[in-house]
């Protein structure tokens, strides 16, 4: 990553101006539906970031439906497969990127009918969860999160990056899950998601973040 300027910020003040540059968000391909990216290793937490940015955007009456991507793992059978711990499986195998484009990014394509399915799997069960169907309405957002989603051709109308040093990951990634960290390397190296993400949060500092908004 190349040298940006970050602003330190609160996560309450970034969820706010985030909120606020989301209503006005406009996705270039006629859809009714913008679809933002809250990309980030487990331990960088872009689900809380997420999460805050829905409160602020319901407070502006705009609905959102936040979606985790851990939802749609693909079954342990299949992601499993070259055993437990291997990076290159979960870099490339864990995510039924199928599903979500039939469950979550096509009903919210242009002529969508804006139907979605909130998740699929249950990877600490290996089963289907099924939740029902919900209707996002025209206007509202979907806020997905997870790791490593900029490395797949969907739809995002705004990607946001949680980024932590190689350092803050090791350190606040569990011992147990440290097997995935080749995986955000390959990532970095090959994605560079803090160049290509239109928004770069710093998390090192779980207290004090900085941006790039």
């Amino acid at each position: 990553m190349g040298h940006v300027r970050l602003e330190a910020i609160t996560w309450e003040r970034l969820a706010d101006l985030l909120a606020d540059r989301l209503l006005d968000l406009r996705p270039d391909d006629g859809s009714p539906w913008p679809r933002i990216a809250f990309d980030g290793a487990p331990a960088a937490r872009p689900c809380d970031l997420a999460q805050r940015v829905s409160d602020a955007l319901r407070i502006r009456g705009r609905p959102s439906l936040v979606v985790g991507a851990e939802g749609f793992l693909r079954p342990a059978s299949l992601r499993l497969e070259h055993g437990h711990r291997d990076p290159d499986s979960y870099y490339d195998e864990w995510l039924d990127t199928g599903a979500l484009w039939r469950e979550l990014f096509g009903p919210l394509e242009p002529g969508g009918d804006g139907r979605v399915l909130p998740d699929l799997w249950d990877p600490i069960t290996d089963r289907a969860t099924r939740r029902p169907y919900v209707h996002l309405p025209a206007g509202g957002l979907l806020l997905l999160h997870g790791p490593l989603l900029l490395r797949h051709w969907f739809p995002f109308d705004l990607t946001v990056h949680v980024l932590l040093s190689a350092g803050a990951l090791r350190r606040r990634t569990p011992e147990s899950e440290h097997w995935t960290l080749p995986a955000f390397e390959r990532y970095e190296a090959e994605t560079d998601p803090a160049a290509s993400a239109d928004v770069l949060v710093r998390a090192d500092d779980p207290r004090h973040p900085a941006w790039n908004g």
